[in-house]
């Protein structure tokens, strides 16, 4: 919502819209970079993660069902009522404000999100940072039939670079973690690199993602030049300015 509110306030004033509605976007994306706001809606303060808002419940599967004469299809069912609560998955969605460096690099909660990423039982792997931890239930699963686990644990290059930015920033204003920030995101753009290259030598593409189980192995659409081509900014370290999220 941030980031799309602050974009929304960018293509206000390059689309000369009315003041009022630029006001309004720029309040918006304001509200949402609040630290202490951010953290009464989503921080779960026993994990040090944010977590998604909203109406949810674990307890639901794919089952079997009959749909026509001779013809089954697996339909997702929920065995009990959901409930409004932080939805308990950490993944990239748990990093946006990481990413967004709205946490304050003497926080605390920064540390945390530095555990969370270099961590192999949650999102850390030797090929880039996979898109859901390897402890949540949704891990690997299907949504549904036709819904794969597109974003259930596969690594997506867009969001690592996001990630590494996010490492080079912290790893250069002063703080107690900076060193920390400095280590991880060495390896991480390490491993990014020479998985991306290996993959491209041995294919012959880039590739939309990266199985983070399979030896980070491409998988998905190829040729795919779009945000994989980004490693070409990883290998120059070539990363967007702060200014350039809320400027």
């Amino acid at each position: 919502m941030l980031l799309a509110s602050d974009c929304l306030h960018s293509i206000a004033e390059i689309t000369e819209r009315e003041p009022a509605s630029i006001e309004n976007y720029h309040l918006m994306a304001k509200r949402l970079a609040n630290f202490d706001v951010l953290n009464k809606m989503h921080l779960d303060e026993a994990s040090g993660a944010y977590f998604d808002f909203g109406n949810h419940t674990e307890k639901v599967r794919l089952r079997w069902h009959d749909v026509d004469v001779g013809k089954k299809e697996l339909v997702r069912e929920t065995l009990e009522k959901p409930h409004m609560q932080l939805v308990p998955h950490v993944g990239y969605i748990s990093l946006f404000p990481f990413m967004m460096r709205i946490i304050p690099p003497e926080s605390w909660i920064l540390e945390k999100q530095l555990e969370l990423i270099s961590n192999r039982s949650t999102l850390w792997t030797d090929f880039g940072i996979r898109s859901l931890s390897k402890t949540s239930s949704l891990y690997m699963k299907r949504n549904t039939e036709h819904d794969p686990p597109y974003w259930r644990g596969p690594i997506w290059i867009n969001m690592n670079y996001m990630i590494l930015s996010a490492l080079s920033h912290y790893s250069t204003v002063p703080g107690p973690y900076r060193e920390r920030a400095g280590a991880i995101y060495k390896d991480l753009r390490s491993n990014l690199i020479r998985n991306v290259v290996r993959n491209y030598y041995e294919s012959g593409y880039l590739w939309e993602q990266y199985d983070q189980a399979a030896k980070g192995k491409g998988k998905g659409t190829r040729p795919f030049t779009g945000w994989t081509s980004l490693v070409v900014l990883i290998i120059a370290e070539e990363f967007p300015s702060f200014e350039l999220y809320f400027g």
